[in-house]
C-alpha cells in the first residue's frame, strides 16, 4: 500500500487525525479575512462586466501585424473614450470589444478603426449586443442561482436536517463571495461562461460537503446512548475519514482547470478561456476548503447548542474524569512497599515478610500421639 493510502486508512479508522473542530475558530478567522478582502475588492474595483451584460459592439479584424495595445488605444480614440478590450486571436486577428456603443455609433467606429488599422472597412466584422439582452441574461442568471440555492436547502433539510442545510448554504455563499471577489481583484471579464463556471463550482462544493455530512449522519446514529464521544469528536472523525478522498478529488479536478487557465489562457493566449477557467479554479479550491473547514464545524457548533448534545458532553466529561481518578487511585494503591532485608540471607524482599516453608515446618505442635 502507498504511503498516502496508508495514511488514508489510518485516518478512516480514527488512529490519527487533525482536530478540525477544536481549531475551528482559526479557520473561521481566515475565512472572514478572505471574505472581507473579496468584498472590499468588489466594492472598490467592481466587476468587469462583459459585453454580453453591458451591451456594445464587437469588431473582428482579419489577421494583422498591429499589436493589441495599439489597437486598444485606437479603439478607445475612435469610440470617444469608451472602454475597449482587445484580444489577439491565434490566427493573428484582433477581437475588439467596446462597451456602451449603440447601432448609430457602431458604424462610424467601424470606419475609424479600419482607417487607423489600415484595414478595408468591409473586412472588419461587426456584431452588436443590446443592453436589454445583457440585462435579461443577468436576470436569468440571478434567478437560476436563487432557485438552485432554495432547492439545495430543501433537499439537505429533508435528507439530513436543517442545521446541515444552513451550514451548506453558508459554505456556498462563502465560495461565491470569494470567487466573485477574486474576479474583481484580478479584473477578468465576466461573461456567460463565468456564470456557467459559478454554477458548476456550486454543484461541486455541494457534492464534497454532502460526502462529509453523510459520513457524519451515519456516525452520529444513537449518539446520545453512549458516553465515549461527544458530537464534536464524531464530526471531527467524519472529516478525517473523508479527508484523503476530498483532497484527491480536488487535485484531480484542479489539474485540467489549471491547464485551461495557465497554459491555455496564459501561455497560448486563449484569453476567452480565462472567464470560465478562473471561476472553476478558484471555486473548486474554495469549495474543498469550505466543506472541510467551514460546513462541518458550523454543524458541530449548531448541534452543540441542543440540550441533549450538551448533556452528552457533560456525561462524557464526567465519565472521563471518573476514569482518570480511578487510574490515579490504582497507581497509588499499587505503589511498591519499601524493601526489607531477610534476616538470614540478607536479600531484599518487597511487601510483608513471608516465612519460609522450611522454617514453618519446625514450628507448631509436635507430631506423634498425645499422652
Amino acid at each position: 500500500m502507498s504511503k498516502l493510502g496508508n495514511i488514508g486508512a489510518r485516518l478512516y479508522r480514527g488512529e490519527v487525525g487533525y482536530d478540525f473542530i477544536g481549531k475551528r475558530k482559526i479557520w473561521y478567522g481566515i475565512s472572514i479575512l478572505i471574505t472581507i478582502t473579496a468584498i472590499v475588492g468588489l466594492a472598490v474595483r467592481g466587476l468587469n462586466m462583459g459585453i454580453e451584460f453591458s451591451g456594445g459592439a464587437v469588431f473582428t479584424t482579419p489577421p494583422t501585424s498591429v499589436s493589441a495595445p495599439k489597437a486598444q488605444h485606437e479603439a478607445e480614440s475612435a469610440s470617444g473614450g469608451h472602454q475597449a478590450v482587445v484580444q489577439k486571436l491565434g490566427s493573428g486577428a484582433l477581437r475588439i470589444q467596446i462597451s456602451g456603443l449603440d447601432t448609430k455609433q457602431a458604424v462610424p467606429v467601424q470606419e475609424e478603426l479600419a482607417k487607423d488599422l489600415n484595414i478595408p472597412v468591409q473586412d472588419v466584422n461587426t456584431q452588436l449586443v443590446g443592453p436589454s439582452w445583457g440585462e435579461e441574461i443577468a436576470n436569468k442568471a440571478w434567478l437560476g442561482l436563487g432557485i438552485f440555492m432554495v432547492l439545495v436547502v430543501i433537499y439537505l433539510a429533508i435528507a439530513f436536517e436543517w442545521r446541515m442545510a444552513l451550514a451548506a448554504l453558508i459554505a456556498l455563499i462563502h465560495d461565491l463571495t470569494i470567487t466573485v471577489g477574486v474576479y474583481a481583484l484580478v479584473g477578468f471579464e465576466v461573461t456567460p461562461g463565468t456564470v456557467i463556471g459559478l454554477l458548476t463550482i456550486l454543484g461541486y462544493s455541494l457534492y464534497d460537503t454532502v460526502v462529509v455530512f453523510d459520513s457524519l449522519k451515519e456516525a452520529s446514529k444513537d449518539l446520545t446512548k453512549q458516553t465515549r464521544f461527544t458530537y464534536g469528536e464524531i464530526a471531527n472523525r467524519s472529516i478525517n475519514s473523508t479527508l484523503v478522498r476530498s483532497i484527491n478529488t480536488t487535485v484531480v479536478a484542479l489539474l485540467p482547470v489549471a491547464g485551461l487557465l495557465f497554459v491555455g489562457g496564459g501561455f497560448l493566449g486563449a484569453g476567452m478561456l480565462n472567464d470560465i477557467s478562473l471561476a472553476l479554479f478558484v471555486g473548486l479550491a474554495a469549495g474543498a476548503y469550505s466543506s472541510i473547514f467551514i460546513a462541518t464545524p458550523l454543524v458541530a457548533d449548531l448541534k452543540g447548542r441542543e440540550p441533549q448534545i450538551k448533556a452528552l458532553a457533560k456525561r462524557v466529561k464526567a465519565k472521563r474524569a471518573a476514569a482518570a481518578a480511578k487510574d490515579a487511585g490504582q497507581e497509588d494503591t499499587e505503589e511498591p512497599a519499601p524493601a526489607t532485608a531477610d534476616a538470614e540471607d540478607g536479600t531484599a524482599v518487597v511487601g510483608p515478610r513471608q516465612q519460609p516453608a522450611s522454617r514453618n515446618r519446625g514450628r507448631g505442635r509436635p507430631s506423634g500421639k498425645r499422652r
